[in-house]
């Protein structure tokens, strides 16, 4: 079922957290940091370890000192390569790989894709959720999925085309 919760991923009831960074570990966007910092410096040592992360890639790691057990970090952007549709649908269907792996059952991720380049958002939101739908017919973990939106607009917009991609949508 695809959930839609307006407000902070912290507040999501959820056995994971997907954090979108660059390919240095690095947050891109207040959300992002805000995630980071709340889990605390044991996410920073794991993630240290690794050195960079290719453009696309996701990486899963305890979540510190959030509610949840684990992050997964999703790497949306580089220094020399913009955020687009093309990494976003990437490091998404490769954090849905490491949530299967690790058997997650929930999963929280944040409106990925919304504002890249020239991308109107409604088709970002649209590839977002169809990915979404498409992980749940497969019926693998995690298949409980929750877009933390921001704004009306946003929460507007996903809850319109969850119902357009099925109807699995459940307020939060």
């Amino acid at each position: 079922m695809i959930h839609i919760h307006r407000g902070s991923a912290l507040d999501v009831q959820t056995e994971a957290v997907l954090r979108a960074i660059r390919t240095d570990l690095s947050p891109v966007s207040p959300a992002s940091r805000d995630l980071g910092h709340a889990a605390g410096s044991i996410v920073e040592e794991h993630l240290g370890r690794l050195g960079s992360l290719p453009l696309g890639g996701a990486v899963i790691t305890p979540a510190g000192d959030l509610a949840c057990d684990f992050l997964i970090h999703a790497v949306v952007m580089s220094d020399d390569e913009a955020q687009t549709s093309a990494t976003v649908v990437r490091a998404v269907r490769n954090s849905l790989r490491r949530a299967v792996d690790w058997g997650v059952g929930s999963l929280a991720l944040p409106p990925l894709g919304i504002g890249v380049g020239t991308t109107e958002p409604e088709d970002a939101a649209r590839t977002l959720v169809e990915i979404l739908s498409d992980h749940l017919h497969e019926g693998t973990p995690p298949g409980e999925l929750t877009v933390v939106v921001s704004s009306d607009f946003e929460e507007s917009l996903f809850r319109r085309l969850v119902q357009d991609f099925g109807g699995d949508e459940a307020g939060s």
